[in-house]
């Protein structure tokens, strides 16, 4: 399954607890679109998030943050693991 790694450059308002909340939703709609929400990184001083996923496409990655809470990415790109 590809990878990739969502940027939201600036997510006004933006607290852990909203976050964490926000991400239980990407897992739970995940699951229609096959699209699984591994991981995140965030700065609440910035809004900066980084999220990591495993989509069969970044358009199906993009869908899951829209249905599950509105908060799409500015930016998605492909990755690969490192050893």
């Amino acid at each position: 399954m590809p990878t990739y790694l969502d940027t939201h450059r600036h997510i006004p308002g933006l607290t852990a607890d909203a976050l964490a909340a926000a991400h239980q939703r990407d897992v739970e709609v995940g699951e229609t679109y096959s699209v699984r929400y591994v991981r995140y990184w965030f700065d609440e001083a910035t809004g900066r998030v980084y999220c990591l996923v495993e989509a069969p496409s970044p358009e199906l990655a993009e869908q899951v943050h829209r249905e599950a809470h509105g908060l799409v990415a500015d930016e998605i790109v492909p990755v690969l693991e490192g050893a």
